[in-house]
Protein backbone atom coordinates (compact mmCIF):
# COMPACT_ATOMS: atom_id res chain seq x y z
CA UNK A 1 0.00 0.00 0.00
CA UNK A 2 1.55 3.34 -1.03
CA UNK A 3 1.93 6.31 1.25
CA UNK A 4 -0.06 8.48 -1.15
CA UNK A 5 -3.01 6.12 -1.14
CA UNK A 6 -3.04 5.99 2.64
CA UNK A 7 -2.77 9.72 3.20
CA UNK A 8 -5.46 10.51 0.68
CA UNK A 9 -6.10 14.06 -0.50
CA UNK A 10 -3.71 15.61 1.98
CA UNK A 11 -4.06 19.13 0.63
CA UNK A 12 -7.85 19.10 0.62
CA UNK A 13 -9.04 22.15 2.60
CA UNK A 14 -11.05 21.62 5.74
CA UNK A 15 -14.78 21.99 5.39
CA UNK A 16 -15.42 23.80 8.63
CA UNK A 17 -18.51 25.87 9.26
CA UNK A 18 -17.86 29.32 10.63
CA UNK A 19 -19.31 30.60 13.87
CA UNK A 20 -22.18 33.00 14.23
CA UNK A 21 -21.31 36.40 12.79
CA UNK A 22 -22.66 38.06 15.91
CA UNK A 23 -19.60 36.95 17.85
CA UNK A 24 -17.71 40.16 17.28
CA UNK A 25 -14.59 38.98 19.07
CA UNK A 26 -13.76 36.43 16.36
CA UNK A 27 -15.49 33.58 14.63
CA UNK A 28 -12.67 31.35 13.42
CA UNK A 29 -13.42 27.80 14.37
CA UNK A 30 -10.83 25.34 15.63
CA UNK A 31 -10.55 21.66 16.43
CA UNK A 32 -11.23 19.62 19.54
CA UNK A 33 -8.63 17.63 21.42
CA UNK A 34 -10.40 14.52 20.13
CA UNK A 35 -10.06 15.54 16.49
CA UNK A 36 -6.39 16.41 16.97
CA UNK A 37 -5.74 13.10 18.72
CA UNK A 38 -7.43 11.22 15.88
CA UNK A 39 -5.35 13.09 13.30
CA UNK A 40 -2.13 12.34 15.19
CA UNK A 41 -3.13 8.68 15.49
CA UNK A 42 -3.91 8.45 11.78
CA UNK A 43 -0.60 10.10 10.84
CA UNK A 44 1.35 7.80 13.15
CA UNK A 45 -0.42 4.79 11.68
CA UNK A 46 0.56 5.93 8.20
CA UNK A 47 4.14 6.15 9.44
CA UNK A 48 4.00 2.68 10.94
CA UNK A 49 2.64 1.15 7.73
CA UNK A 50 4.79 3.03 5.21
CA UNK A 51 7.94 3.93 7.10
CA UNK A 52 7.36 7.68 6.76
CA UNK A 53 5.18 9.91 8.96
CA UNK A 54 3.51 12.51 6.68
CA UNK A 55 3.75 16.23 7.33
CA UNK A 56 0.01 16.59 6.67
CA UNK A 57 -2.89 14.24 7.16
CA UNK A 58 -6.55 14.24 6.18
CA UNK A 59 -8.71 13.12 9.08
CA UNK A 60 -12.42 12.43 9.18
CA UNK A 61 -14.11 14.32 12.00
CA UNK A 62 -16.90 12.83 14.11
CA UNK A 63 -19.42 14.97 12.24
CA UNK A 64 -18.45 13.29 8.96
CA UNK A 65 -16.47 16.22 7.54
CA UNK A 66 -12.83 15.95 6.54
CA UNK A 67 -10.09 18.30 7.66
CA UNK A 68 -6.38 18.59 6.96
CA UNK A 69 -3.99 18.75 9.90
CA UNK A 70 -0.31 19.67 9.97
CA UNK A 71 1.80 16.96 11.58
CA UNK A 72 5.05 17.63 13.44
CA UNK A 73 7.74 15.54 15.10
CA UNK A 74 7.07 12.49 12.95
CA UNK A 75 9.41 9.69 13.98
CA UNK A 76 9.87 5.97 13.37
CA UNK A 77 11.73 3.87 15.90
CA UNK A 78 12.66 0.22 15.92
CA UNK A 79 12.47 -2.42 13.22
CA UNK A 80 9.86 -4.82 11.81
CA UNK A 81 7.24 -5.92 14.33
CA UNK A 82 8.89 -3.87 17.11
CA UNK A 83 8.56 -0.62 15.17
CA UNK A 84 6.81 2.35 16.76
CA UNK A 85 5.57 5.45 14.95
CA UNK A 86 5.22 8.84 16.61
CA UNK A 87 3.24 11.88 15.43
CA UNK A 88 2.10 15.18 16.94
CA UNK A 89 -0.74 17.53 16.03
CA UNK A 90 -0.76 20.93 17.72
CA UNK A 91 -4.25 21.96 18.71
CA UNK A 92 -5.61 25.09 17.09
CA UNK A 93 -8.71 26.23 18.99
CA UNK A 94 -9.47 29.02 16.51
CA UNK A 95 -10.82 32.13 18.17
CA UNK A 96 -11.78 30.18 21.25
CA UNK A 97 -9.98 30.99 24.53
CA UNK A 98 -9.49 27.30 25.23
CA UNK A 99 -7.06 26.11 27.91
CA UNK A 100 -5.89 23.37 25.54
CA UNK A 101 -5.08 25.71 22.65
CA UNK A 102 -1.53 24.93 21.54
CA UNK A 103 -1.45 21.55 23.28
CA UNK A 104 0.61 18.87 21.54
CA UNK A 105 -1.76 15.96 20.93
CA UNK A 106 0.64 13.06 20.53
CA UNK A 107 0.12 9.53 19.23
CA UNK A 108 2.46 6.55 19.41
CA UNK A 109 1.37 3.51 17.44
CA UNK A 110 2.86 0.00 17.45
CA UNK A 111 1.89 -3.41 16.14
CA UNK A 112 0.30 -6.08 18.33
CA UNK A 113 1.08 -9.28 16.40
CA UNK A 114 -1.06 -11.53 18.62
CA UNK A 115 -4.22 -9.37 18.77
CA UNK A 116 -5.66 -9.62 15.28
CA UNK A 117 -8.14 -6.88 14.44
CA UNK A 118 -7.80 -5.11 17.78
CA UNK A 119 -7.11 -1.41 18.25
CA UNK A 120 -6.02 -0.96 21.86
CA UNK A 121 -6.33 2.66 22.96
CA UNK A 122 -4.28 3.87 25.92
CA UNK A 123 -3.69 7.14 27.69
CA UNK A 124 -0.15 8.34 28.16
CA UNK A 125 1.45 11.21 30.02
CA UNK A 126 -0.75 14.30 30.25
CA UNK A 127 -4.02 12.48 29.58
CA UNK A 128 -6.17 12.36 32.69
CA UNK A 129 -7.11 9.20 34.53
CA UNK A 130 -10.76 8.64 35.48
CA UNK A 131 -11.15 8.13 39.23
CA UNK A 132 -14.92 8.56 39.69
CA UNK A 133 -17.96 6.97 38.05
CA UNK A 134 -20.48 8.98 36.09
CA UNK A 135 -18.44 9.99 33.06
CA UNK A 136 -19.37 7.03 30.89
CA UNK A 137 -15.73 5.91 31.09
CA UNK A 138 -14.06 3.10 32.97
CA UNK A 139 -12.68 4.09 36.37
CA UNK A 140 -8.92 3.74 36.16
CA UNK A 141 -8.92 4.24 32.41
CA UNK A 142 -7.86 7.23 30.32
CA UNK A 143 -10.12 10.28 30.04
CA UNK A 144 -10.71 9.78 26.33
CA UNK A 145 -14.41 10.29 25.77
CA UNK A 146 -16.48 7.75 23.80
CA UNK A 147 -16.87 9.84 20.62
CA UNK A 148 -13.12 10.57 20.30
CA UNK A 149 -12.41 6.90 21.00
CA UNK A 150 -14.66 5.84 18.15
CA UNK A 151 -13.25 8.54 15.90
CA UNK A 152 -9.65 7.51 16.55
CA UNK A 153 -10.45 3.88 15.80
CA UNK A 154 -12.47 4.75 12.69
CA UNK A 155 -9.61 6.80 11.24
CA UNK A 156 -7.16 4.00 11.87
CA UNK A 157 -9.42 1.32 10.39
CA UNK A 158 -9.93 3.47 7.30
CA UNK A 159 -6.25 3.15 6.39
CA UNK A 160 -5.09 -0.02 8.15
CA UNK A 161 -7.81 -2.57 7.32
CA UNK A 162 -5.35 -4.89 5.55
CA UNK A 163 -2.91 -4.83 8.46
CA UNK A 164 -5.67 -5.39 11.00
CA UNK A 165 -6.59 -8.61 9.19
CA UNK A 166 -3.33 -10.12 10.48
CA UNK A 167 -2.40 -8.08 13.57
CA UNK A 168 -3.60 -5.49 16.04
CA UNK A 169 -2.48 -1.96 16.82
CA UNK A 170 -1.79 -0.21 20.11
CA UNK A 171 -2.37 3.55 20.12
CA UNK A 172 -1.15 5.65 23.03
CA UNK A 173 -2.40 9.23 23.20
CA UNK A 174 -0.38 11.64 25.32
CA UNK A 175 -0.22 15.38 25.87
CA UNK A 176 3.11 16.76 27.13
CA UNK A 177 2.35 19.24 29.91
CA UNK A 178 -1.26 18.08 30.08
CA UNK A 179 -1.09 17.87 33.86
CA UNK A 180 -0.33 21.60 33.99
CA UNK A 181 -3.05 22.47 31.47
CA UNK A 182 -5.56 20.45 33.49
CA UNK A 183 -5.14 22.79 36.42
CA UNK A 184 -7.00 25.42 34.36
CA UNK A 185 -9.98 23.10 33.89
CA UNK A 186 -12.61 21.49 36.13
CA UNK A 187 -11.19 18.00 35.60
CA UNK A 188 -10.16 17.57 39.22
CA UNK A 189 -13.70 18.14 40.40
CA UNK A 190 -14.97 15.53 37.95
CA UNK A 191 -12.45 13.03 39.25
CA UNK A 192 -10.14 13.24 36.23
CA UNK A 193 -6.61 13.44 37.59
CA UNK A 194 -3.16 13.94 36.14
CA UNK A 195 -4.05 15.46 32.81
CA UNK A 196 -6.61 16.76 30.36
CA UNK A 197 -9.61 15.05 28.81
CA UNK A 198 -9.74 14.11 25.15
CA UNK A 199 -13.10 15.58 24.16
CA UNK A 200 -15.30 16.54 21.26
CA UNK A 201 -18.56 15.32 19.78
CA UNK A 202 -18.22 17.01 16.37
CA UNK A 203 -14.48 17.60 16.11
CA UNK A 204 -14.96 21.35 15.78
CA UNK A 205 -14.50 23.98 18.46
CA UNK A 206 -16.65 27.03 17.91
CA UNK A 207 -15.64 30.44 19.28
CA UNK A 208 -15.86 30.88 23.02
CA UNK A 209 -16.34 27.18 23.66
CA UNK A 210 -20.06 27.22 23.10
CA UNK A 211 -20.16 23.54 22.22
CA UNK A 212 -17.35 22.48 24.53
CA UNK A 213 -18.59 24.49 27.50
CA UNK A 214 -22.19 23.34 27.05
CA UNK A 215 -20.98 19.74 26.92
CA UNK A 216 -18.96 20.22 30.11
CA UNK A 217 -22.04 21.60 31.89
CA UNK A 218 -24.11 18.57 30.93
CA UNK A 219 -21.29 16.23 31.88
CA UNK A 220 -20.82 17.83 35.30
CA UNK A 221 -24.53 17.47 36.09
CA UNK A 222 -24.46 13.85 34.98
CA UNK A 223 -21.51 13.18 37.27
CA UNK A 224 -23.34 14.70 40.25
CA UNK A 225 -26.47 12.67 39.54
CA UNK A 226 -24.52 9.45 39.01
CA UNK A 227 -22.84 9.98 42.37
CA UNK A 228 -26.26 10.08 44.02
CA UNK A 229 -26.44 13.81 44.60
CA UNK A 230 -29.98 15.23 44.76
CA UNK A 231 -29.03 18.91 44.53
CA UNK A 232 -27.11 20.94 42.01
CA UNK A 233 -25.78 24.48 42.33
CA UNK A 234 -25.51 26.47 39.09
CA UNK A 235 -23.17 29.43 39.04
CA UNK A 236 -22.03 31.74 36.26
CA UNK A 237 -18.31 31.74 37.00
CA UNK A 238 -15.58 31.27 39.57
CA UNK A 239 -16.54 34.15 41.87
CA UNK A 240 -20.21 33.19 42.12
CA UNK A 241 -19.19 29.58 42.63
CA UNK A 242 -16.93 30.43 45.56
CA UNK A 243 -19.74 32.54 46.98
CA UNK A 244 -22.24 29.67 46.63
CA UNK A 245 -19.83 27.22 48.21
CA UNK A 246 -19.59 29.46 51.27
CA UNK A 247 -23.38 29.58 51.50
CA UNK A 248 -23.85 25.84 51.05
CA UNK A 249 -20.93 24.22 52.88
CA UNK A 250 -22.72 20.92 53.45
CA UNK A 251 -23.02 20.10 49.77
CA UNK A 252 -20.46 17.91 48.04
CA UNK A 253 -18.13 19.64 45.61
CA UNK A 254 -19.59 17.66 42.72
CA UNK A 255 -22.90 19.50 43.22
CA UNK A 256 -21.37 22.80 42.09
CA UNK A 257 -21.54 23.35 38.34
CA UNK A 258 -20.38 26.46 36.52
CA UNK A 259 -23.12 26.74 33.91
CA UNK A 260 -21.72 29.99 32.52
CA UNK A 261 -24.24 31.32 30.01
CA UNK A 262 -25.95 27.99 29.33
CA UNK A 263 -29.17 28.21 31.31
CA UNK A 264 -31.26 25.95 29.10
CA UNK A 265 -28.63 23.22 28.92
CA UNK A 266 -28.18 23.31 32.70
CA UNK A 267 -31.85 23.27 33.65
CA UNK A 268 -32.88 20.78 30.98
CA UNK A 269 -30.21 18.33 32.12
CA UNK A 270 -31.08 18.80 35.80
CA UNK A 271 -34.74 18.11 35.00
CA UNK A 272 -33.84 15.06 32.97
CA UNK A 273 -31.79 13.79 35.89
CA UNK A 274 -34.71 14.50 38.28
CA UNK A 275 -32.62 16.49 40.73
CA UNK A 276 -34.75 17.58 43.64
CA UNK A 277 -33.09 20.91 44.39
CA UNK A 278 -31.55 23.54 42.15
CA UNK A 279 -29.64 26.49 43.57
CA UNK A 280 -28.44 29.48 41.59
CA UNK A 281 -25.47 31.65 42.56
CA UNK A 282 -25.59 34.91 40.60
CA UNK A 283 -24.75 38.60 40.41
CA UNK A 284 -27.07 41.28 39.11
CA UNK A 285 -26.17 41.10 35.42
CA UNK A 286 -26.93 37.41 34.94
CA UNK A 287 -29.77 37.67 37.43
CA UNK A 288 -31.48 40.17 35.15
CA UNK A 289 -30.85 37.93 32.14
CA UNK A 290 -32.54 35.10 34.04
CA UNK A 291 -35.54 37.35 34.55
CA UNK A 292 -35.64 37.78 30.78
CA UNK A 293 -35.99 34.05 30.23
CA UNK A 294 -32.97 33.79 27.94
CA UNK A 295 -31.78 30.22 27.23
CA UNK A 296 -28.25 31.57 26.75
CA UNK A 297 -27.23 34.70 28.63
CA UNK A 298 -24.12 35.68 26.67
CA UNK A 299 -23.95 39.37 25.75
CA UNK A 300 -24.16 38.65 22.03
CA UNK A 301 -27.56 37.00 22.48
CA UNK A 302 -29.36 39.94 24.05
CA UNK A 303 -28.54 43.00 26.16
CA UNK A 304 -29.71 43.43 29.73
CA UNK A 305 -33.34 44.55 29.76
CA UNK A 306 -33.19 47.86 31.61
CA UNK A 307 -36.98 47.95 31.88
CA UNK A 308 -36.79 44.99 34.27
CA UNK A 309 -34.24 46.82 36.40
CA UNK A 310 -36.32 49.99 36.39
CA UNK A 311 -39.46 48.09 37.37
CA UNK A 312 -37.69 46.43 40.30
CA UNK A 313 -36.31 49.79 41.41
CA UNK A 314 -39.78 51.31 41.25
CA UNK A 315 -41.26 48.43 43.26
CA UNK A 316 -38.83 49.01 46.13
CA UNK A 317 -39.49 52.75 46.23
CA UNK A 318 -36.66 54.32 44.25
CA UNK A 319 -37.36 57.94 43.18
CA UNK A 320 -38.34 58.65 39.58
CA UNK A 321 -35.03 60.35 38.83
CA UNK A 322 -33.16 57.14 39.66
CA UNK A 323 -35.64 55.01 37.72
CA UNK A 324 -35.20 57.21 34.65
CA UNK A 325 -31.42 57.04 34.98
CA UNK A 326 -31.58 53.23 35.15
CA UNK A 327 -33.67 53.10 31.98
CA UNK A 328 -31.02 55.13 30.17
CA UNK A 329 -27.98 53.34 31.61
CA UNK A 330 -25.91 50.73 29.78
CA UNK A 331 -25.33 48.23 32.58
CA UNK A 332 -27.09 46.42 35.37
CA UNK A 333 -24.24 47.40 37.65
CA UNK A 334 -25.30 51.03 37.38
CA UNK A 335 -28.71 50.11 38.80
CA UNK A 336 -27.12 48.17 41.65
CA UNK A 337 -24.91 51.10 42.56
CA UNK A 338 -27.81 53.56 42.49
CA UNK A 339 -29.97 51.39 44.74
CA UNK A 340 -27.03 50.84 47.11
CA UNK A 341 -26.77 54.60 47.63
CA UNK A 342 -30.44 54.58 48.64
CA UNK A 343 -29.94 51.71 51.09
CA UNK A 344 -32.17 49.47 48.97
CA UNK A 345 -29.64 46.85 47.88
CA UNK A 346 -31.30 43.86 49.53
CA UNK A 347 -34.87 44.80 48.60
CA UNK A 348 -33.87 45.53 45.00
CA UNK A 349 -32.02 42.26 44.48
CA UNK A 350 -34.81 40.31 46.17
CA UNK A 351 -37.27 41.67 43.64
CA UNK A 352 -35.06 40.56 40.78
CA UNK A 353 -34.54 37.13 42.36
CA UNK A 354 -38.29 36.68 42.74
CA UNK A 355 -38.82 37.58 39.09
CA UNK A 356 -36.01 35.23 38.04
CA UNK A 357 -37.56 32.32 39.94
CA UNK A 358 -40.93 32.95 38.31
CA UNK A 359 -39.35 33.08 34.87
CA UNK A 360 -37.27 29.95 35.37
CA UNK A 361 -40.14 27.91 36.81
CA UNK A 362 -42.24 29.00 33.85
CA UNK A 363 -39.63 28.07 31.26
CA UNK A 364 -38.46 24.89 33.03
CA UNK A 365 -41.46 23.48 34.92
CA UNK A 366 -40.84 20.45 37.07
CA UNK A 367 -40.86 18.90 40.49
CA UNK A 368 -37.80 20.60 41.90
CA UNK A 369 -37.18 23.29 44.51
CA UNK A 370 -35.44 26.43 43.27
CA UNK A 371 -33.37 28.77 45.42
CA UNK A 372 -31.54 31.90 44.26
CA UNK A 373 -28.45 33.16 46.07
CA UNK A 374 -27.34 36.66 45.14
CA UNK A 375 -23.95 38.25 45.75
CA UNK A 376 -22.31 41.55 44.89
CA UNK A 377 -19.35 42.04 42.57
CA UNK A 378 -16.93 41.13 45.34
CA UNK A 379 -18.72 37.86 46.03
CA UNK A 380 -20.37 39.13 49.24
CA UNK A 381 -23.80 37.85 50.23
CA UNK A 382 -26.81 40.04 49.44
CA UNK A 383 -29.84 37.79 49.76
CA UNK A 384 -31.28 34.31 49.51
CA UNK A 385 -34.72 33.82 47.98
CA UNK A 386 -36.69 30.56 48.04
CA UNK A 387 -39.27 29.69 45.40
CA UNK A 388 -42.03 29.89 48.02
CA UNK A 389 -41.37 33.64 48.22
CA UNK A 390 -42.06 34.04 44.51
Amino acid sequence: MSEDSIIGHALKPAKVAKGDSRRARGNRTGFTTGACAAAAARAATVGLLTGTVPSQIVCQLPNGQEATFAVVDGQIEGEASARTAHAVVIKDAGDDPDATHGAHLTADVRLLPDQIGEIVLKGGSGVGVVTKPGLGLAVGGPAINPVPQRNIRANIRAIAAEWLATAGLEVTISVPGGDIIAQKTLNGRLGILGGISILGTTGIVRPYSTAAFRASVVQAIDVAANQGQTAVVFTTGGRTEQFAMRQLPDLDQSCFVQMGDFVKAAFSTALKRRLASIYLGVMIGKLTKLCQGLPVTHAWRAPVDRAILAEAAQTVGAPETVISAIRAAETARFAAEQLAELGLTVAFHRQLAIKAIRSLKNHYPGDYRLTVLVCDFEGRFICRVEQEEA
